[in-house]
C-alpha cells in the first residue's frame, strides 16, 4: 500500500435516514456507531455513522439533507469488497428475498460483482476478486447458481479467452513498480 494516506469512509446525503439505516444495518450489517445531529446549510442536519469495522468508527456516514431534485444521481458507485464466491452468492439469495428491483451478477473477467441500488438509487457494488486480472472494462451477465468449484473453472477458462489475462499476482508487481513501491 501507498505510505502517506488510505481510503477510510465517505458520506452521502439522503432523503429518508431511517429506511437507508435498515438498508445498511440489516441487509449489509453495518454496526450504528454513533449519531446525532450538526448544524448545515440549510437547518439541522442527522447524521447516522455506520462501520462493519470495529478499527474504523465509521466507514459510511448517513446525512440528511439530500435536494429533493438533482438531474442525476452523482454517485456512480459505492464498492464492498467480500473474500468469497460463497459470501457473495448468499448476499445474492438476501437481496433476491428482500425482492429489490435492479439486483445484477456480473463478471468484468477479474472480479464477480452484484450490482444492486439502495433505496435512494445509488449503485452498490458488492463484489469478490479473482485471482487473476483481464484488461478492463469488461460487464457480462454471470450466473452464479453453479457451486464454487465448476463457477471458477467457467470463470478462469472464459478471462483466459480475454485480453490481458495474467495472475493477479503479475498485475500486482507491475502496479506497484508503476508506483514506485517496488
Amino acid at each position: 500500500m501507498r505510505p502517506g494516506f488510505r481510503f477510510s469512509h465517505f458520506g452521502m446525503f439522503v432523503h429518508d435516514i431511517a429506511k437507508m439505516e435498515d438498508f445498511y444495518t440489516r441487509l449489509l450489517e453495518f454496526t450504528v456507531t454513533d449519531r446525532g445531529q450538526l448544524s448545515g446549510p440549510t437547518g439541522p442536519m442527522d447524521l447516522v455513522f455506520l462501520s462493519r469495522d470495529p478499527d474504523e468508527h465509521h466507514q459510511i456516514v448517513l446525512i440528511t439533507g439530500r435536494p429533493e431534485t438533482l438531474g442525476f444521481n452523482p454517485i456512480n458507485q459505492i464498492s464492498l469488497k467480500t473474500e468469497t464466491l460463497g459470501t457473495l452468492r448468499d448476499m445474492l439469495h438476501t437481496l433476491q428475498r428482500e425482492g429489490l428491483p435492479g439486483i445484477t451478477p456480473v463478471t468484468h473477467g477479474n472480479a464477480v460483482s452484484i450490482y444492486v441500488p439502495d433505496p435512494e438509487g445509488n449503485r452498490l457494488e458488492l463484489y469478490v476478486d479473482l485471482p487473476w486480472y483481464v484488461s478492463q472494462p469488461l460487464r457480462l451477465p454471470v450466473d452464479l447458481a453453479p457451486d464454487d468449484a465448476t463457477l471458477m473453472a467457467q470463470l478462469e477458462a472464459h478471462a483466459r479467452s480475454l485480453p490481458g489475462f495474467r495472475p493477479r499476482a503479475e498485475w500486482r508487481a507491475e502496479m506497484a513498480r508503476r508506483m514506485g513501491l517496488d
